[in-house]
């Protein structure tokens, strides 16, 4: 290989054929390697993309960045502060859907006549019931 991945170059060390590291930390974004290395460190790194299966490596490796990211911005919550707001979002969207579904339905009910039918039955209960 004629150029070394972001992560051999930290390491400074040769950029085997092989190496782990190369797909997923591309020498032109060193940002990428060093904030996972500040968060896991290069080894267990390397131990993580190792045990996956090869085609679950790169997701594992944009997951991997994603919660370093998260951490390094938020040391405490990291990315469960992310998902929380997230949760929220989803959960306000449920709401609304909600509310708007039986806003459709009571105009549904409208346009059918099913209010009027409610409202004739109403009117259709005896007298006498009321004034005893």
């Amino acid at each position: 290989m004629s150029s070394r991945c972001a992560a051999c170059k930290h390491l400074r060390k040769r950029c085997q054929r092989d190496c782990i590291f190369s797909p997923y930390f591309p020498s032109n974004d060193p940002q990428r390697f060093d904030s996972m290395r500040i968060i896991y460190g290069a080894s267990n790194i390397a131990k993580m993309l190792q045990q996956l299966p090869q085609h679950l490596r790169a997701e594992a490796a944009n997951s991997m960045y994603f919660e370093a990211q998260c951490r390094l911005a938020d040391p405490v919550y990291g990315c469960v502060k992310t998902i929380s707001l997230l949760r929220q979002q989803i959960d306000h969207a449920h709401s609304q859907l909600a509310i708007i579904q039986a806003q459709i339905a009571f105009y549904k009910a409208q346009i059918h006549g099913d209010s009027n039918q409610i409202q004739n039955a109403d009117h259709q209960l005896p007298v006498s019931r009321f004034y005893k």
